[in-house]
């Protein structure tokens, strides 16, 4: 039975990155995830999931060495960031402003996690057991014996999940969550534009959720469409012809013509869980908080995670297992999450209500918020984690 400092459930995006970075301060690890990402080529199509990844997960991404092998392959920075409901009525950020090249970058998730792994091969000390599965665990003196589904047995001193938002880490080591449904369901639309590549990403308000384009490398864009569960159903039904002419009505005339590529659906829900960390078991990203991927702060939250678990670790030294490191990591994440949630939660209700003294307010809101100078670049360096 191998013996390991750190295993991790999860070789997604989050579970990659916290792996790639324990293994680069010396600690032994090994990742458990139940699929490969897909090889890159570049005749590909988009992917269904993108991410808008903010400066502070490109610097993460840049110490762990990662960062090149996602350039090397396709992403799409952004410079300007627009929010509407009435047209006459937007919220405006612009890099310049910050006197930043970018606010950030469009990634499709499959390819971060991509960039990740590649950067595995450089670190002798990371294992890498996939397709495996995390089967069960059980307390030892010094950590856990861990079992996967293809037989295999391991121990650790820590087990780590990043294991997505119905987390078994979590589920077996019975730590709680407080949760609700928003009663809406999000459907992503890989698109081809007649526009060509853009430099901004928009979002415009209605009272049956927003709607917001992505841009993408060349002539393409990811849309997203939020509404009710029963709407979605329908809309993913239609051949991609049809969808195209529903888009055409229910999206701003700044999208122009678009032919649609792929289509999926999913639906909106809140996670948090009750604690981080449990014993030597630690939670991160999603398996620890979902959000409304109103602001597309997901991933972001994520990495911010990794970043201050490797830092509390570091300061930790010989003793980087003890509680202690947890204890922090949870003082410092907890907060800063509950924040975003609850603030993306304020920002999608406010806007869900279609009677009309709410609606002059908030549309009178996002204008004045276009003028108000330093609160606006506050809030903005606040998203992007500078």
């Amino acid at each position: 039975m191998e013996q390991f400092d750190v295993v991790i459930a999860g070789g997604g995006m989050v579970g990659a990155a916290a792996a790639l970075g324990m293994a680069r301060q010396g600690r032994k690890v090994a990742v458990i995830e139940g699929e490969k990402p897909e090889a890159y080529h570049e005749s590909q199509p988009m992917d269904l999931r993108v991410s808008a990844i903010s400066a502070q997960s490109v610097k993460l991404l840049e110490r762990l060495k990662a960062w090149d092998h996602i350039r090397a392959m396709r992403l799409c920075p952004f410079r300007r960031l627009e929010t509407w409901e009435h047209p006459e009525c937007r919220t405006r950020f612009s890099a310049t402003d910050l006197g930043l090249p970018e606010l950030g970058f469009m990634v499709e998730n499959r390819l971060i996690q991509l960039g990740l792994w590649q950067a595995f091969e450089e670190q002798p000390n990371l294992t890498l057991i996939c397709p495996a599965r995390l089967e069960n665990f059980q307390a030892m003196e010094d950590g856990y014996e861990i079992e996967l589904d293809n037989g295999q047995r391991l121990k650790s001193r820590w087990l780590v999940g990043a294991d997505g938002a119905n987390s078994r880490v979590r589920q077996l080591a019975k730590i709680g969550i407080t949760a609700w449904d928003y009663r809406q369901h999000c459907l992503l639309i890989s698109v081809e534009t007649e526009l060509p590549q853009q430099e901004i990403t928009w979002q415009q308000f209605t009272p049956k959720g927003p709607r917001s384009f992505l841009p993408m490398p060349g002539h393409q864009g990811s849309l997203v469409w939020y509404d009710h569960p029963a709407r979605i159903k329908q809309l993913i039904a239609m051949p991609n012809p049809q969808l195209a002419q529903e888009v055409a009505k229910n999206f701003p005339a700044e999208l122009g013509q678009i032919t649609v590529q792929n289509k999926g659906c999913f639906p909106l829900t809140r996670r948090h869980a009750q604690t981080y960390f449990q014993n030597g078991i630690v939670l991160l990203g999603d398996a620890a908080h979902t959000i409304n991927p109103l602001a597309g702060q997901g991933v972001n939250l994520g990495f911010k995670d990794v970043d201050v678990l490797l830092d509390e670790m570091a300061n930790g030294g010989d003793f980087w297992f003890e509680t202690c490191v947890l204890q922090r990591y949870e003082r410092r994440r907890r907060p800063d999450n509950l924040i975003m949630q609850t603030g993306m939660d304020v920002f999608y209700k406010a806007f869900s209500n279609d009677l009309l003294p709410f609606a002059v307010l908030r549309n009178v809101g996002l204008k004045l918020a276009d003028h108000t100078g330093p609160i606006k670049h506050r809030v903005l360096k606040y998203a992007l984690g500078l």
